[in-house]
C-alpha cells in the first residue's frame, strides 16, 4: 500500500505520543506501507515546528532525520489547481499524484473536503483523517 502524509499528520504524529496520528504511523511501519512526501512538504512541516513550537534549527533537523528514514521522497512533475480556498493544498495532491498513492492521511478540512480524487495519470486516491 502507498500512501501521502501531510503536514498536519506529521505534526500530530511527532508532538503527541498518544495522538492517533502516531498511533497510526506506528502501525503504517510496522506493516511496511510506503509513506510519500515531498521537499515542499516538509519545509511546512519544519515552517509550522518553528513558527508554531519554537523550535530551533537544529531541533527541526533532528526530527526531520527520523521522518526521512522512513518516507519516500518524490518530486511531482505535474502542476494541479484543484483545492481553489487554500492552494498550497495542491502539494499534497500532487504528491499523490506522483507517487501513485492509493491513500492520503490528513487532517485539511480542504483536502477531506474531496474525500477522493482522481487523476488523468488514472488511478484514485480516498483521502482519509
Amino acid at each position: 500500500m502507498k500512501i501521502t502524509a501531510d503536514t498536519n499528520f506529521f505534526i500530530s504524529a511527532t508532538q503527541w505520543g498518544n495522538s492517533v496520528a502516531h498511533k497510526l504511523l506506528i502501525k503504517l511501519l510496522e506493516k511496511n506501507v510506503e509513506i510519500f512526501t515531498t521537499k515542499e512538504i516538509l519545509d511546512e512541516f519544519v515552517e509550522v515546528l518553528q513558527r508554531d513550537f519554537n523550535y530551533i534549527q537544529e531541533e527541526t533537523n533532528k526530527i526531520l532525520e527520523k521522518i526521512l528514514a522512513f518516507v519516500n521522497l518524490v518530486e511531482p512533475t505535474e502542476k494541479i489547481n484543484i483545492i481553489k480556498d487554500d492552494i498550497d493544498d495542491n502539494k499534497v495532491l500532487e504528491c499523490a499524484i506522483e507517487s501513485k498513492s492509493e491513500h492520503i492521511v490528513t487532517y485539511d478540512k480542504h483536502l477531506l473536503n474531496l474525500k477522493e480524487f482522481s487523476s488523468d495519470k488514472g488511478g484514485c486516491v480516498e483521502i482519509h483523517s
